[in-house]
């Protein structure tokens, strides 16, 4: 991507993001385009998002460009520790240039077994909130240049301070029912996956866009298409 391109494209990422200052947004579809805009503008392989459950601090992957990032991201919770882990208990990024000298013993192996060789975390913060935490890598070893990183960082809190923002008096509420939907949205959209991917015979990161066109073209929200698949009163 040329510079033009690329500075286009980042201007374009920051007002989709600030759009959702002003406008309803789907919480779920917001991660989704931060880490697909990540993973295109930058020098990265793929991306994956940590979102903390409001009311326990626990951690869920509720966004990412492929199955092994996917899994990867897993593995850091099973393991309760990684870059990403890190990211959001420090609300710090965590720079791996090199994961194969990583002290992450099972985030290494994992990571290593998906084909990564380096990975860059950014906590998604406003302040002192730490909402969760967005893992970028990299099939390379070396480090991300320092513009890519700041950007990613910029996007994220960009992403964060939507997430937070509520024009209601009660915002703490209305914060944990949005968070507390993606969470348990994501996993009527994992089993949604399933079925497509049985049904139309593809792949499940081919099943989640075949999912993501079919809500954006009828302007439904991903979660009400995926439930109604699972629930098989839609079939396309």
């Amino acid at each position: 991507m040329n510079p033009a391109t690329r500075e286009r494209e980042l201007i374009e990422a920051f007002a989709a993001l600030a759009d959702t200052l002003v406008a309803d947004y789907d919480v779920l579809e917001l991660l989704q385009h931060l880490v697909e805009t990540c993973a295109a503008l930058f020098d990265v392989d793929s991306v994956g998002l940590l979102l903390a459950d409001p009311s326990t601090g626990a951690l869920d992957v509720v966004a990412s460009t492929s199955e092994e990032v996917r899994t990867v991201e897993v593995m850091q919770l099973g393991a309760e520790s990684g870059p990403c882990i890190d990211a959001y208990e420090t609300g710090r990024q965590v720079v791996v240039p090199d994961i194969a000298a990583s002290h992450w013993d099972r985030f290494r192996r994992g990571a290593l077994e998906q084909g990564y060789q380096a990975v860059f975390a950014v906590p998604l913060r406003l302040r002192q909130d730490v909402i969760g935490a967005m893992g970028l890598f990299s099939r390379t070893v070396g480090a991300l240049n320092e513009r890519d990183l700041r950007a990613a960082q910029a996007l994220a809190d960009v992403a964060t301070i939507g997430i937070l923002h509520s024009r209601t008096v009660d915002a703490s509420e209305v914060l944990r029912d949005q968070l507390q939907r993606a969470l348990t949205s994501r996993i009527v959209i994992e089993q949604a996956k399933g079925v497509l991917a049985q049904t139309h015979s593809v792949g499940v990161e081919e099943a989640f866009q075949l999912l993501r066109a079919y809500a954006r073209s009828h302007q439904q929200p991903l979660a009400d298409v995926a439930a109604r698949l699972v629930a098989r009163t839609l079939v396309f």
